[in-house]
């Protein structure tokens, strides 16, 4: 039987462009539950516009080797690239951004504008998913962070990032730190006295705009719950926003991610 093809951009755990015979919500079970390449945890991923071309990529080449198994099962992944991915694909041919639970619920997202309003001075730990994968604190708002790392004079960033803000009550945060020192850490793996150390010296030093956090996001281990805003792709031209639904508009929409999220 015919199949349809996709392009798939995955974000998370690794990057990669791959095509693909699997709608969205069978891809991702195939990542988390339905291959022999075994791996446990949440994977993102972005569908790709199928007319979207670029010299860098091997599209067509893969599109035609995209043929079914013999026993007419589709053809899961053909991988076009796994090197420099996001760098080479144009933000406005990203459709729609998919994230899927360890047990492979899945939930698409769709593009929107960015229209949240930021109070001034207020610090932000923000998530780099790909390519870079570090945990960090700012100043910066939302889209004037992706501005601050694909600078090209920044030395750790890159041309394009794609990244998200993990919601957390710092004052709170603080209080219960004061309280309890030995305090379960607010986000995994970042110990809560390196959290208010790094706090600390921003206040300290209103001209730093940013502390690195840990090396690694630790983005598999943080719930999707605690995701405020959404996902953002940036560029020095341009950011594409995928605003994450409230937690009362996707238990409504979509109970059993919900329940793992």
């Amino acid at each position: 039987m015919p199949y349809d093809s996709h392009l798939y951009q995955i974000l998370a755990p690794n990057p990669a462009l791959v095509a693909s015979q699997l709608d969205p919500e069978a891809f991702a079970k195939h990542y988390t539950a339905g291959s022999v390449r075994y791996y446990a945890g949440k994977v993102v991923f972005a569908e790709i516009d199928l007319d979207y071309r670029h010299p860098y990529f091997k599209i067509d080449d893969a599109l035609a080797a995209l043929q079914p198994h013999p026993d007419g099962r589709p053809k899961a992944t053909k991988f076009i690239s796994t090197y420099r991915v996001l760098e080479h694909i144009d933000l406005e041919a990203i459709q729609r951004l998919f994230l899927s639970t360890p047990e492979g619920y899945t939930l698409g997202l769709a593009p929107a504008p960015y229209d949240k309003t930021h109070e001034a001075g207020f610090l932000r730990i923000y998530a780099n998913i790909a390519p870079l994968r570090m945990l960090v604190m700012s100043r910066l708002d939302f889209p004037a962070f992706g501005k601050y790392i694909t600078d090209p004079d920044f030395p750790k960033g890159a041309p394009k990032q794609f990244y998200t803000q993990v919601d957390l009550d710092i004052e709170h945060f603080l209080e219960e730190f004061e309280e309890r020192p030995t305090m379960h850490p607010p986000i995994p793996g970042l110990h809560p006295s390196n959290l208010r150390a790094a706090i600390m010296e921003l206040r300290a030093e209103p001209s730093k705009l940013t502390k690195g956090l840990r090396l690694d996001s630790a983005f598999d281990t943080i719930p999707y719950k605690v995701i405020r805003h959404g996902f953002m792709f940036a560029s020095q031209e341009a950011t594409r926003f995928f605003p994450m639904p409230t937690l009362d508009e996707i238990e409504a929409t979509h109970y059993r991610f919900w329940r793992a999220m």
